[in-house]
């Protein structure tokens, strides 16, 4: 685990099952109908069992970048915030994009009191996004809205892998030495 402090905020990143979560929100890379697909989406649709899924249904879908919240259902955590991150094509869109998740999921946990949020690496499975590519993205993103916009105790990564771990610490270590 690799735990920072970032203005009023903790940032974890630690290797784990996001559906197991006790986090206030955990967030979910949907895909943009926000129904049960592969990866951590289908995780977590079937950890929260079938009223997350009643629920999207009535949401009228997602577009990339943006975010949407629905209750927690059977997971630990009360809360997941859907956001649907690009496929990758190594477009500067996708940068833009990639961030507007990070940023519409933490500006959706400050609107709703959410204390706490745990992100996967959004975009890095299916969709093709190269890990420390989006590790820069999404770390950079993250400490750089904490700092303007207290009122989240705790940011956590959920990451899957070990490999995956080992490139947000040397990312992490990266931006720390710009800080």
């Amino acid at each position: 685990m690799i735990k920072i402090r970032v203005s009023g905020s903790y940032l974890e990143v630690i290797v784990g099952d996001i559906t197991k979560q006790s986090t206030h929100a955990i967030v979910n890379a949907a895909n943009s109908r926000l129904i049960p697909g592969g990866g951590v989406d289908g995780a977590i649709h079937k950890a929260a069992g079938p009223g997350l899924y009643l629920e999207c249904k009535k949401l009228g879908g997602c577009i990339t970048g943006e975010a949407k919240l629905t209750k927690g259902y059977n997971l630990p955590s009360k809360f997941v915030i859907q956001t649907v991150g690009p496929r990758y094509s190594g477009s500067n869109q996708d940068k833009e994009k990639l961030a507007s998740c990070y940023i519409n999921s933490l500006k959706i946990a400050r609107d709703n009191d959410i204390k706490s949020i745990s992100f996967p690496a959004i975009s890095t499975g299916v969709y093709g996004y190269p890990m420390e590519a989006a590790a820069i993205i999404a770390l950079s993103t993250v400490i750089n809205e904490l700092e303007k916009n207290p009122g989240i105790d705790l940011v956590r990564f959920v990451l899957y892998d070990s490999e995956g771990l080992d490139i947000y610490d040397k990312v992490l270590k990266s931006i720390n030495k710009e800080l």
